[in-house]
């Protein structure tokens, strides 16, 4: 069986996300409804290697015989040198403003070949066929596309709205248990902003997901695609509600250049230690109880992911941090910019954060 969850809104196309298992098989059909002139796959080394034959073989079953332009796996393919790399490449393969790009891979490709469709020609068509957790819960729904710079994560980009998503539950069973666990995270994260419900399910029988379930997985992917699609809905340009979606993210992200974009912690770790911290420190200002902080960790550390900044292999300091988070694309007029929590499936967004306690905050943090 497979789930259509639809994308709308006042600013751009609507599109589906297709959640479902042994998807990848329709992938050239999905093309070929939208009868672009030619069709390109980015994907990483790795993701190639594992599913690109497949998916070139569904495209060549519907007439179209795709070029596989490939990048290293990992956060550090998110660059300008890579982003340049791509591009020049489907100026050779001779692409035209009717072309389209598959996008085949985790977060980084989808961001990678997104931003690369945006810029082509002023902006040709892609698809999303996220190959992680991770991708099909977040990154693939809502046309965020960027790169990384040594000064912070996701500062160049663009909005650019993918024409389908297609999230085959199946290639989930190739990814490393960290990688699902890493993915778990953002799962965790759409109960915390509002749904208490769905928050609970995935600390109880949902939980089996974060292991691989692939029963678990389809409704955990399912029902944060609903979310994140009403709220992108709504709100397209983080204008507003949109934002909510950034719970953990400020204060992960700057974990994440502080580490260096490496293997010592992913990006959906990041975004766990970050979760816990913002429920910590919303508990610290009084907005939610103890006892909501406690449960959110409790339900990250269930899942097998980090919670404190003690469980990262790296010596953070807090005022390298605070500028870090200071420097964030979130940040407005150089004033902090957070999401926090009244409790779960209550987030809020805030920018009246005093910077002297948030510095005494993360000083004991990361004591």
């Amino acid at each position: 069986m497979t789930t259509s969850i639809r994308v709308e809104g006042g600013a751009f196309a609507p599109y589906d996300v297709m959640v479902g298992h042994d998807l990848l098989p329709q992938l050239g059909q999905m093309v070929a409804d939208l009868k672009p002139t030619r069709c390109v796959i980015v994907s990483d080394e790795t993701v190639a290697a594992i599913h690109g034959s497949a998916a070139q073989a569904s495209l060549a079953g519907t007439g179209y015989a795709a070029e596989l332009v490939t990048v290293p796996a990992g956060e550090s393919s998110k660059s300008f040198q890579h982003l340049e790399t791509v591009l020049d490449r489907l100026i050779e393969l001779g692409l035209d403003r009717k072309s389209l790009i598959v996008a085949l891979g985790g977060g980084v490709i989808g961001d990678l070949a997104g931003l690369a469709a945006a810029l082509f020609m002023r902006g040709i068509d892609f698809i999303q066929v996220p190959t992680t957790l991770l991708a099909q819960v977040d990154s693939s729904v809502g046309g965020k596309t960027a790169i990384d710079t040594p000064r912070g994560k996701n500062l160049i980009g663009a909005f650019h709205q993918p024409r389908r998503v297609l999230a085959d539950i199946s290639v989930l069973g190739t990814l490393p248990a960290r990688q699902v666990r890493s993915g778990w995270a953002e799962v965790l994260k759409h109960g915390m902003i509002c749904d208490a419900a769905f928050f609970d399910w995935l600390g109880g029988e949902g939980a089996a997901g974060a292991s691989g379930d692939r029963h678990a997985l389809e409704r955990a992917v399912i029902r944060s695609v609903e979310i994140k699609s009403q709220i992108v809905g709504e709100d397209e340009k983080e204008a507003g509600r949109r934002a909510l979606l950034n719970l953990g993210h400020t204060f992960g992200h700057a974990l994440e250049v502080e580490v260096g974009f490496d293997d010592t912690l992913t990006h959906g770790e990041a975004v766990a230690v970050g979760c816990c911290m913002a429920f910590r420190y919303s508990a610290r200002l009084g907005h939610c109880s103890a006892e909501a902080a406690e449960k959110v960790e409790a339900a990250t550390r269930a899942a097998g992911l980090p919670s404190r900044v003690g469980d990262i292999a790296h010596r953070f300091d807090a005022a390298t941090v605070l500028a870090r988070m200071a420097g964030d694309k979130k940040a407005e007029g150089g004033r902090l910019t957070l999401v926090l929590a009244k409790g779960i499936g209550e987030a809020f967004v805030t920018r009246d954060v005093d910077a002297d306690d948030l510095l005494q905050f993360l000083s004991e943090e990361f004591a």
